[in-house]
């Protein structure tokens, strides 16, 4: 194995000081350890005594797995079976297997269509749902890894090469590629600015509380023993079900992956009906998620301190915020500086997190909150001002800034519809930590 640094890492203190990570921290490096990731920048292979050091900084998010064009992994395409769930779909799916060209092993799961699949290897009767066909896949399958695509998938490239040499790791459960939109069409140029399915360019540990929180199962490599060791898919889930496996993999103890060196192309929706339909859909598995996943699916995740900004904004003139925002930066700054960073470097990365805490309370106003918020004049305002401040820094056109508030609001609006039928709150409500004080 060798790994690489996350692009936005810092290091300080001659080598000694990380900073970065997912979620952001500071970490100090022993000497030793600090002559060890010298070495392993410039490539050098990380042995089995060091690999302790190396999974501390994978699992933080400060290092990434590096695979290179010369490496050789340990498993193969033999070692896999595509597996693809589909409904209706026919022209989806011709152009799925076309890119493939017999190049795997493919089951093919048909969720009772209503003209039946010629191409399908199981059939379903009745609807089940895509877990379900996912389920009935897998199990038939006698390789070691599963690759599962969603008939509107289409893989790019040799899309599995980057992605099995992770698996060299026996850690690792799951690897995801990075699943694009092209920008065909007002609906196909906004995904391919802001897709719910696309985690964005930069490679991640994929856990809850991560910067990559989850991975889509449209298209997903799984190791068939970890799938077998939490029971698959939950059937019972029509939305979310992906989230669920992979959150469920982590408690395990397996490690996740996400690897957008790998790509496939997504066909977004047609109309914009379908394309709120969609979010919203997304929108109503929270609720079952928060009850199956206590504490792992709040809106904002904050503590006094950082809470403080958004009830200010809410509450009083908006520019009040800004006062413990910038007293909880340079304090924070301060403390990185004490342990060697330069200033300049403390400073930035303690409003990178600061940054991090704000953009919690506006995509919650603008998803779960959203309707709330249209209760006051002052909600309206802070509302109209959040999605300006997001198009213009998106560099939306206008018809994507509309879409960018259709998406929210429709998402938003399953949020509510979810916690009504789950009868919970959990997915509307912040959680506020508060670190207890250690006694003398």
């Amino acid at each position: 194995m060798r790994v690489i640094l996350d692009a936005e890492v810092r290091r300080s203190a001659n080598g000694r000081v990380l900073l970065g990570g997912s979620p952001p921290r500071v970490l100090r490096l022993s000497e030793s350890g600090s002559r060890l990731l010298d070495a392993w920048l410039v490539g050098a292979v990380v042995t089995n005594e060091a690999r302790a050091l190396a999974r501390r900084l994978l699992d933080a998010g400060l290092a990434h797995p590096a695979v290179g064009p010369t490496d050789v992994p340990a498993n193969t395409k033999s070692s896999v079976t595509l597996v693809v769930p589909v409904r209706d779909n026919h022209t989806g799916l011709a152009a799925l297997l076309a890119a493939i060209q017999d190049s795997l092993h493919t089951v093919v799961v048909d969720d009772a269509s209503a003209v039946p699949i010629p191409a399908a290897t199981h059939r379903h009767h009745r609807r089940r749902g895509p877990a379900a066909a996912r389920n009935t896949g897998w199990h038939s399958a006698t390789t070691e890894f599963v690759a599962f695509l969603d008939s509107d998938v289409v893989p790019r490239g040799d899309w599995l090469g980057s992605i099995l040499p992770l698996f060299d790791d026996p850690r690792v459960a799951a690897v995801a590629p990075r699943v694009r939109t092209r920008a065909n069409g007002a609906i196909g140029r906004y995904e391919s600015r802001r897709s719910a399915l696309d985690m964005g360019p930069v490679p991640a540990a994929v856990r809850p509380h991560g910067r990559v929180r989850y991975v889509p199962s449209a298209a997903l490599v799984v190791r068939v023993a970890a799938l077998a060791a939490i029971g698959g898919f939950e059937e019972s889930l029509r939305f979310g079900e992906d989230v669920d496996l992979v959150w469920r993999l982590h408690a395990t103890g397996y490690s996740i992956r996400y690897q957008p060196d790998s790509t496939v192309h997504h066909q977004p929706r047609d109309t914009v009906a379908a394309f709120a339909r969609q979010r919203y859909d997304y929108g109503t598995s929270a609720a079952a998620l928060a009850r199956r996943h206590p504490g792992l699916l709040h809106p904002a995740y904050l503590s006094p301190v950082t809470a403080a900004p958004g009830l200010l904004a809410l509450t009083a003139h908006p520019v009040t915020a800004a006062v413990p925002i910038l007293a909880t930066t340079l304090r924070l700054a301060r403390t990185v500086h004490r342990q060697g960073v330069p200033l300049p470097a403390a400073l930035s990365f303690a409003a990178n997190r600061e940054r991090m805490v704000l953009q919690q309370w506006t995509i919650a106003l603008r998803r779960a909150w959203w309707p709330l918020a249209l209760c006051t004049r002052r909600g309206r305002r802070l509302l109209l001002a959040v999605h300006l401040a997001s198009a213009t820094t998106m560099s939306l056109d206008p018809i994507c800034a509309l879409l960018r508030v259709v998406d929210d609001s429709a998402y938003g609006l399953g949020v509510w519809a979810g916690c009504l039928r789950e009868r919970t709150l959990a997915p509307l409500l912040p959680r506020v930590r508060i670190r207890k004080r250690r006694r003398a």
